[in-house]
C-alpha cells in the first residue's frame, strides 16, 4: 500500500460522492474512523525472548449495523493502511445491502516468520489488547492477508476465555466445526466468478467465446479460475508470485490443479512440472499477462498493479477488480477513455464477506444451513448488487464505479438522515 493510501481513499469517496449528489456533511463525516484503537503486546517468543507487537482496529463506521473487516498480520500493516480498507469495507457492506459497517484491523508481523505456537501466542495477544473494541454486536472480525481459519479459532477462543460466554458470532471465517459456514473458503472467488458471469451475460458473450487472465493464485485466484474453467471460459493466462503461464489455445486448469495438489509446497506454476500440464503453455511474466489482448482482465493479487508506468499497454477490453485496488486511482480516467468497462473491487470481492454474515447469522441464531442454501443465497445477492450497479451505470451515463459508490454512499445517507436531523 502507498504512504498515502488512507488520503487517495477518503479523495475517492469525496470525488464520486459529489459526483452522486451526497451531502458534503455526510462526506466530512465518513473521511476519519468512528474509532482507531492502537495497541502494543508482549508475546514470550520459542527462544524465550519477550517481542513487543504493535497491532490497530479501525471500527470505521457503524451507521448501518456492527463494523465488519478483517484482521491481516503483515509486516507493512499500518493505521492508514487499516482505516483505508475499513472505508472499503463500509462501501462494500453498504453496496450489497448488509446489515454491517466497515471495519479492519492488524498487526505489524511477518507471519510466515512465525512457528506454529507463536503465531498462537500473538493471536491471543492481540484480542487481549483489542478486547473492549470487539464483539459480536459492535465489530467482528475476520481472517485476511497473514491470517486463517485457524487463527480467528485462537482469536475466538481466547475472547470466550476473557468474556466467559460463548460469543461465536464475534469471529467469522473459523472453522466449520467451530461454527464457520459452509462454502466461506470458495465465497470470495465464487462472487468473484458470478460478477464475471454476469457481466458476459450483458456484453453478449457466452463462456466459450470470451478469453479471460487471472493474475494471482491465492485462495481467490485459485477458486476462481476453477469456477471461470467449469463454466466454459477460456482461461489464456494465470499467474502466482513467482511467474505466470500462458497458452494462446486456453490452459488446462484441471491438470495444472492436479499437478499443483501433487507437488511440493510452494512450487510455482512457473515450472515445468505444472506448465507442462498444458500443451504449447509457457512462462511469461506477471507484467506481460496484465498486457494480453484478453477479452477479460482479472487481477486478484495486490493493489496497484496497473499503473500509469503500463496502462497504455493494457489491451483487455474489460477489468474485473477482484484485489483490492489493483488500479492506480490515475488510471481509472485513462482506462474509461479507453472504453475499457471496470467492475470495482467493493462489488466483484464481495462474496466473501457476503458469507462472513451468512456465518455471523447462522452463530447467532444456532441453526446452520447445507452449502446449497449458502450458494443460493450469495447468488441472489450478488446478482442483485451488481443489476442495481450496472442500471446506474446505464441510467446515469457514469462508470460502474461511481455507480457502485453512489448506491452505497446513498444508504448511508438515508440511514444517518434518519438517525439524525443535523445531517439532512
Amino acid at each position: 500500500m502507498s504512504e498515502n493510501i488512507f488520503q487517495d481513499t477518503v479523495n475517492l469517496l469525496n470525488k464520486l460522492g459529489k459526483e452522486s449528489g451526497i451531502n458534503p456533511n455526510v462526506l466530512n463525516y465518513l473521511s476519519q474512523p468512528e474509532l482507531l484503537t492502537s495497541v502494543s503486546f508482549p508475546v514470550k517468543m520459542d527462544d524465550g525472548k519477550i517481542r513487543i507487537f504493535k497491532g490497530f482496529r479501525s471500527r470505521y463506521s457503524t451507521i448501518l449495523g456492527p463494523a465488519k473487516g478483517g484482521i491481516r498480520f503483515h509486516q507493512d500493516v499500518n493505521a492508514k493502511e487499516v482505516n483505508s480498507l475499513g472505508l472499503w469495507m463500509m462501501v462494500k457492506n453498504s453496496l450489497v445491502g448488509l446489515a454491517y459497517g466497515g471495519g479492519k484491523g492488524g498487526v505489524i508481523v511477518d507471519s510466515r516468520a512465525l512457528s506454529t505456537g507463536e503465531l498462537e501466542r500473538v493471536s491471543r495477544a492481540y484480542v487481549r489488547a483489542i478486547y473492549d473494541a470487539i464483539g459480536e454486536k459492535t465489530d467482528i472480525p475476520a481472517p485476511d492477508v497473514g491470517t486463517n481459519p485457524t487463527v480467528m479459532a485462537c482469536m475466538s477462543d481466547e475472547y470466550d476465555t476473557i468474556n466467559r460466554v460463548k460469543s461465536p458470532g464475534t469471529f467469522t471465517g473459523k472453522p466449520i466445526p467451530l461454527g464457520g459456514s459452509l462454502f466461506r473458503t470458495e465465497a470470495t472467488g465464487f462472487g468473484a466468478y458470478i460478477t464475471t458471469k454476469l457481466l458476459s451475460e450483458k456484453i453478449g458473450k457466452s463462456p466459450k467465446e470470451t478469453t479471460v487472465a487471472v493474475q494471482g493464485l491465492g485462495n481467490v485466484g485459485y477458486y476462481l479460475t476453477k469456477f471461470l474453467n467449469e463454466e466454459g471460459y477460456k482461461v489464456l493466462a494465470i499467474s502466482d508470485v513467482d511467474g505466470a503461464i500462458y497458452c494462446e489455445n486456453g490452459l488446462n486448469i484441471p491438470a495444472i490443479y492436479e499437478a499443483l495438489a501433487k507437488a511440493k509446497k510452494g512450487t510455482s506454476i512457473a515450472t515445468s512440472e505444472i506448465y507442462s500440464m498444458s500443451s504449447g503453455a509457457k512462462v511469461i511474466s506477471n507484467a506481460e499477462l496484465l498486457e494480453l489482448n484478453v477479452d477479460i482482465l482479472l487481477p486478484a493479487a495486490i493493489e496497484n498493479v496497473i499503473t500509469t508506468k503500463n496502462v497504455d499497454k493494457i489491451k483487455a477490453k474489460y477489468i474485473v477488480e477482484v484485489a483490492n485496488g489493483p488500479l492506480q486511482p490515475e488510471v481509472n480516467p485513462i482506462l474509461e477513455q479507453k472504453g475499457i468497462v471496470i467492475l470495482p473491487d467493493v462489488l466483484v470481492n464481495a462474496g466473501g464477506v457476503v458469507v462472513s454474515y451468512f456465518e455471523w447469522l447462522q452463530n447467532l441464531s444456532c441453526y446452520y444451513w447445507d452449502e446449497a442454501e449458502v450458494k443460493e443465497k450469495l447468488i441472489k445477492i450478488m446478482t442483485k448488487a451488481f443489476n442495481n450497479v450496472w442500471e446506474l451505470k446505464n441510467k446515469n451515463n457514469v462508470s460502474c464505479r461511481s455507480a457502485a459508490y453512489a448506491i452505497a454512499l446513498k444508504r448511508i445517507e438515508n440511514a444517518l438522515n434518519a438517525k439524525f436531523n443535523d445531517f439532512k
